[in-house]
């Protein structure tokens, strides 16, 4: 019996670190354009490769906290894909119900880090997904981004999730399926946890509002059961019918932003897996998140259970606040 299964798209980001280029923003330094020389050979000071992937990503990070994680994916039949293999593997994920296709390639991404921030060019290929007749048992299952081709798959999880009632669900949309909001919306009612960052709040409600609690509420109607929004440098906000919560980020200095959000979900997910309380689960999520921003990659810095307690510790002074 697994803990968690995540479902979602594996990648390999190749993550490269540039200074010849400048930004273009407007008055309010909130839509900006990265501008480079056209036609033009770009230095670059660093680069490497990663997993990547949200579902890779938070089936490493829960590992880490200690839950028995599993993978439900597709990769290509490449060299990607079996790096992405191995590279679970290695992290102590479970690859069983991990397929090979033979008809596409496997995703990968290409990051521009510029001045702590990244734009990722990211490569999708629609593609099918396959859902087992009988999942393995497991306690949570979380549902992340995912390439075209994946809306049967989609509805096979519905039909699960129905024969399987003590099955958890966390659900955190991906760019392709929020293009689809009838079909994301449809997912809301089964959710256990909705985890979206502020723009998909909105994108979702189809609302302007940057009142993260106010969104929480509405979001709350469309029938998760519990909802969290983070919201970068401004923390993040939980609730459910008892009550909205809100954390400041910690202090920490920010490296690279790649992977803030999904360590963020597998902090907060980790800690409502050991039942800890919301209030909590806030602090788990901005101490791993906090603590995967302060290094390049997504994984380097990750944090076990040990580690998250001693720098929530250390930063006490940040506690959850009910709003």
């Amino acid at each position: 019996m697994y803990n968690l299964v995540t479902i979602g798209d594996a990648v390999i980001d190749t993550n490269i670190f540039i200074d010849d280029a400048t930004l273009d923003c407007d008055y309010n330094h909130e839509n900006c354009l990265l501008c480079l020389h056209y036609a033009s050979k770009i230095p670059i000071t660093n680069s490497f490769q990663a997993l990547g992937g949200n579902a890779a990503n938070v089936a490493v990070a829960c590992a880490k906290l200690g839950l028995h994680s599993a993978i439900l994916t597709s990769v290509g039949d490449d060299a990607n894909g079996q790096m992405i293999q191995e590279e679970m593997k290695k992290r102590g994920v479970n690859t069983d119900l991990l397929s090979l296709d033979k008809k596409i390639k496997t995703r990968y991404s290409v990051i521009l880090n510029f001045k702590k921030e990244r734009t990722i060019l990211s490569y999708h290929q629609k593609r099918t997904y396959n859902l087992p007749k009988t999942l393995p048992k497991t306690d949570w299952i979380y549902y992340t981004s995912l390439s075209e081709g994946y809306e049967n798959l989609q509805t096979k999880l519905l039909d699960l999730l129905k024969k399987h009632k003590n099955t958890r669900l966390a659900y955190s949309p991906g760019s392709i399926q929020l293009k689809n909001l009838d079909l994301a919306k449809q997912i809301l009612p089964h959710a256990d946890i909705l985890i979206v960052n502020l723009e998909e709040a909105k994108k979702i409600l189809s609302a302007n509002s940057n009142n993260n609690s106010d969104l929480i509420r509405k979001l709350l109607k469309t029938g998760p059961k519990e909802v969290v929004v983070t919201d970068g440098g401004n923390g993040a906000w939980a609730g459910n019918a008892d009550g909205i919560w809100h954390s400041d980020s910690f202090p920490v200095e920010v490296v690279s932003k790649t992977g803030a959000g999904d360590a963020f979900s597998s902090g907060y997910l980790a800690a409502r897996f050991y039942n800890h309380n919301i209030s909590a689960a806030l602090s788990w999520g901005i101490a791993d998140s906090c603590a995967a921003i302060s290094s390049f990659g997504p994984e380097k810095n990750l944090l076990n259970k040990k580690e998250i307690t001693k720098m929530i510790s250390k930063f006490s002074s940040i506690q959850p606040k009910k709003v």
